[in-house]
């Protein structure tokens, strides 16, 4: 690839990305996991992330994620070379993940989710500090409202919600925290029509706020929904980009099971991930 924004739109390769990532290679033992791998996504833009199972999307949102620590490579953000080596750090830098299990506590509030770990407090005066209630539940409401998150309540215990509803909470808590990169694993598997749209919507969202998105997806037609490019990763290799506006499901079909497409593929390779469900 000859450039880590090999890919992107004429207007976007002028601008700097809100994360960069140039020549990532990972091993775990005799296995390369990520081999040489450019990624980069620009602020108010969605772009999808797919492979098959093995193809390296995993591996590379972990070390997007911090919980991988790349071999070789850089990683900017916002221009800026960045070191990512735990969660933490890539907290710091206003890049959130969002995993399948969501990480949200069932027998909690909303608000009590959302702050859990950061409470805000009425007076710090060490441990057993009275938590500022009214705060929170007027955040929590805010940042619902501004993701347009219909909920009965801030105060439901998250047991009683959807899934397309907890989704959305879980989305929530990277904005409480200023998050400037969301990467979304898998956000709408096992999840209903009316729940899949839900979630699209609030994707869409946080594109329109300006934040930078990633989605990893193994359903083409959400895919093709919500995002602005494909990246196509297949055996630890970043190996086709793809426009969403001037392309078809069939192209990225071609590239996920390595069929020959002419000249879509980078390298002149193929790409491979899952079929669209």
């Amino acid at each position: 690839m000859s450039s880590p924004t090999a890919g992107a739109s004429a207007g976007e390769t002028d601008r700097v990305p809100a994360l960069q990532m140039k020549n990532i290679s990972k091993a775990f033992g005799a296995v390369q996991a990520l081999r040489d791998v450019d990624f980069e996504v620009f602020s108010g833009e969605v772009v999808g992330l797919v492979g098959d199972n093995g193809a390296g999307k995993s591996t590379l949102v972990k070390t997007i994620a911090g919980v991988n620590i790349p071999d070789t490579g850089e990683i900017y953000v916002n221009g800026q070379r960045a070191h990512i080596s735990s969660p933490s750090d890539a907290t710091h830098l206003g890049i959130e993940t969002v995993y399948q299990d969501l990480a949200l506590c069932d027998n909690l509030d909303v608000v009590n989710n959302l702050y859990l770990g950061r409470e805000a407090v009425t007076a710090p005066v060490g441990p057993l500090s009275p938590l500022d209630e009214l705060e929170m539940e007027r955040r929590t409401v805010e940042v619902l409202r501004q993701l347009e998150v219909k909920l009965p309540s801030v105060r439901s215990v998250v047991a009683s919600l959807s899934g397309g509803q907890r989704q959305s909470i879980a989305v929530a808590k990277t904005i409480l925290r200023n998050a400037r990169v969301v990467l979304l694993d898998e956000p709408t598997a096992a999840l209903g029509v009316a729940q899949t749209r839900q979630v699209l919507n609030l994707i869409k969202r946080l594109r329109e706020q300006g934040l930078a998105v990633v989605v990893i997806s193994h359903n083409l037609a959400d895919v093709f929904e919500v995002v602005d490019r494909v990246i196509v990763m297949r055996l630890g290799r970043r190996i086709a980009t793809f426009d969403i506006h001037t392309t078809t499901p069939e192209q990225v079909v071609a590239a996920i099971t390595g069929a020959e497409f002419g000249e879509v593929a980078e390298n002149g390779d193929a790409g491979d991930v899952a079929q669209p469900a």
